[in-house]
């Protein structure tokens, strides 16, 4: 029994180490709200077809409408929201404005997010 006991208080003196070390990792709680909110924005179907639109060039609200099937208020709807969230960003061409992924983390989210799924 002596010998169980020691097992045991072991294993939980190690499992009391990983503890401490996962709470002297633990993140800052406005971070993980902030992570928790871009996740957010990419649980909308739209969005994620835009985004995944946008990893091969850059396109006009027109252009994203017509390829995706939506209405340009919708794009441009789900465009703003994007762009608030720095995941794309645009340019101006004349009277045209043309949207692009906000920097490669966008587009290896995306990549990560369709290999696991495809998996």
């Amino acid at each position: 029994m002596d010998k169980i006991y020691a097992q045991e208080k072991e294993y939980l003196a190690l499992k009391e180490d990983t503890a401490k070390e996962m709470q002297d990792k633990e993140l800052d709680e406005d971070v993980l709200f902030d992570l928790a909110e871009l996740f957010k924005i990419f649980g909308d179907s739209n969005r994620i077809r835009i985004l995944y639109a946008l990893s091969g060039t850059e396109l006009c609200v027109s252009d994203i409408a017509q390829v995706l099937g939506l209405s340009a208020s919708a794009v441009s709807h789900q465009l703003r929201i994007l762009k608030s969230s720095k995941l794309v960003r645009c340019r101006r061409e004349g009277k045209i404005i043309f949207y692009m992924l906000d920097d490669e983390h966008v587009s290896d989210i995306i990549n990560l997010g369709l290999e696991h799924v495809i998996e």
